[in-house]
């Protein structure tokens, strides 16, 4: 290790096509299915309004990203805006939300590569994918860029593949594969809204989860030339790959799957949605497409986690260990730590009582939507202090500070309204209860470093 900074070495392509990418999950692929069982057709509504809250949300972060690039993103923002305290706080949270999101991906990814060699135990093949997509963050971050390109480009080709195929099913264009449409979808299993508008709701608490990442772009451009260009250029087209890739897809789903089809939420929608038109090998060719979902996600969630990492030590929020980085300009030990962490949680699905892992995942529960408070939050406070700087980007969010009050009062909302259901009360009060302890530190650790900084600033002053 010989310095403490990195380098710009992603590339342009890698920047687009994570910004493009970067919201497509395996939760599109399989979670979706969940989110249709419980809401049928309305659950449109829930991604119409999750997909605005994220727009508006990334369109936030971009001005504070554009005014200042930053690796630690909106945990830096939330430093400067809010108060130390706070940077450390939601920092932490951050990191701990994608270390435990490693475990689930690697799960996944082994229960996959099981079904195709059951001699393989499970818990093994979780941890050698941990290893094995961990190696191309301790290179340089153009080999991470690299994985992450042709991981997303793959993704975009299936969900475009996917949606040609449904399309051409419903002009009657496929032999012997004749879909119903939404309409008649709708008058026979109960109209637009089977189960109420309050269904909704619950699907839009499902939905919110599948767009977390979609501000990992604002931390990657950091690491390329011109941030403020990216950023930009990724803001700008969140627009139009929610409306693509989520709105347009699952608008195809509902088209041709039944909404209280009982295989729906088993195997998941994009597979029942191939099945019912036909399509040899649908199991096999979601699997491929998934597995890859879930190398993307985890390859980004090691590179997510151990920069924050880094960002936190950088600021002396956490062991000065993590902010070192190599000849290559890489944070070697954050990404190392963030990893280990990640193998731990594994083993203890594996071999601790179950519910000692699900408790841990419901600490993280609610997490994304405590970040987009706090970018809420942060630019409605930067925003006014670049205001009196002089200093206002041009890119900066639309008609403030209405939609920026309005997205507070609606994350706000939620997360009170996840209070009141009991399927998300223990994530909710886990999370709840978690936050208030790294609050708690932060607060102590400000005022240890406060006071430090005064007591040097004495002890100068006496020389």
């Amino acid at each position: 290790m010989s310095n403490s900074s990195l380098a710009p070495g992603l590339k342009q392509r890698h920047v687009t096509m994570l910004s493009i990418a970067g919201v497509i999950g395996a939760g599109l692929f399989v979670f979706s299915g969940h989110a249709i069982a419980k809401a049928g057709p309305a659950v449109i509504l829930a991604y119409v309004f999750t997909g605005a809250l994220v727009v508006l949300v990334m369109r936030m972060l971009g001005e504070m990203a554009v005014a200042s690039p930053d690796t630690g993103s909106f945990s830096t923002y939330a430093d400067r805006a809010i108060g130390p305290w706070a940077g450390f706080s939601i920092g932490w949270l951050y990191w701990w939300f994608w270390v435990l999101a490693i475990p689930l991906e690697a799960i996944a990814a082994a229960n996959i590569i099981h079904a195709w060699v059951p001699a393989l135990d499970t818990w093994i093949t979780a941890l050698a994918v941990i290893v094995l997509l961990t190696c191309s963050n301790f290179f340089s971050v153009a080999r991470y860029g690299e994985f992450e390109f042709w991981f997303g480009l793959i993704k975009i080709v299936a969900i475009i593949a996917f949606i040609a195929l449904c399309a051409a099913a419903l002009m009657g264009l496929l032999p012997e594969r004749e879909v119903s449409g939404i309409g008649q979808l709708m008058a026979e299993h109960g109209g637009f809204a089977p189960n109420g508008l309050s269904a909704v709701i619950g699907a839009m608490l499902t939905t919110m989860f599948s767009f977390i990442g979609a501000e990992v772009v604002t931390i990657a451009a950091a690491e390329s030339k011109n941030p403020a260009r990216q950023i930009t250029r990724a803001t700008n087209s969140v627009v139009w790959r929610i409306c693509v890739f989520y709105l347009l897809s699952i608008l195809m789903i509902l088209s041709v799957v039944p909404w209280n089809d009982p295989r729906l939420p088993e195997v998941g929608s994009f597979q029942r949605a191939l099945e019912i038109m036909n399509i040899p090998n649908a199991n096999l060719v979601i699997d491929i497409v998934v597995l890859l979902a879930v190398a993307s996600c985890m390859n980004s969630q090691v590179y997510t986690a151990s920069r924050m990492l880094y960002s936190l030590a950088k600021r002396g929020d956490a062991p000065r260990l993590y902010k070192y980085t190599t000849k290559a300009n890489v944070p070697l030990a954050a990404v190392a730590g963030s990893t280990v962490i990640g193998i731990v949680a594994t083993c203890i699905n594996y071999f601790a009582p179950e519910n000692v892992f699900k408790f841990l995942l419901s600490t993280s529960g609610a997490v994304a939507l405590l970040v987009y408070l706090v970018i809420a939050i942060s630019q409605l406070c930067l925003r006014r202090k670049l205001m009196a700087a002089g200093t206002l980007p041009a890119f900066r969010m639309w008609l403030f500070p209405w939609l920026t009050w309005a997205v507070i009062l609606f994350i706000s909302g939620a997360l009170i309204g996840m209070f009141f259901i009991p399927a998300y009360r223990s994530e909710i009060t886990a999370t709840g209860l978690l936050a208030v302890m790294i609050i708690c530190l932060g607060v102590i650790h400000q005022r240890r470093t406060h006071a430090t900084s005064h007591q040097q600033r004495a002890a100068l002053s006496q020389r």
